[in-house]
């Protein structure tokens, strides 16, 4: 299954709920689950810097991942950027060939 990375940004209403964050990711969870069940969390990592939040995980297909990615922005998310990722061990393989 392949994995994706997805990286959000807090809307500035989201921002100020910082003391409801278990609560509201709860929700955004719960919502993802629902609509994308094939969705494996690999991680969930809070940031400093440009954005908020890293989530790791797998999915069925890139629709799926796109999925969890919209999830995100009607949730409240500013942005949501998703990204494929190739474990390295592969990219290694794929560089020999180049």
């Amino acid at each position: 299954m392949p994995t994706y990375v997805l990286m959000t940004k807090l809307g500035p209403d989201l921002a100020k709920e910082m003391k409801h964050r278990r609560e509201i990711g709860k929700e955004w969870k719960k919502k993802v689950k629902e609509l994308c069940p094939s969705i494996k969390f690999q991680a969930h990592y809070a940031l400093l810097g440009a954005y908020d939040f890293l989530d790791i995980f797998e999915a069925d297909n890139e629709e799926d991942a796109m999925m969890v990615s919209m999830i995100s922005r009607a949730s409240g998310a500013v942005s949501a950027e998703s990204m494929t990722a190739i474990p390295y061990s592969r990219f290694l393989e794929l560089a020999e060939t180049v």
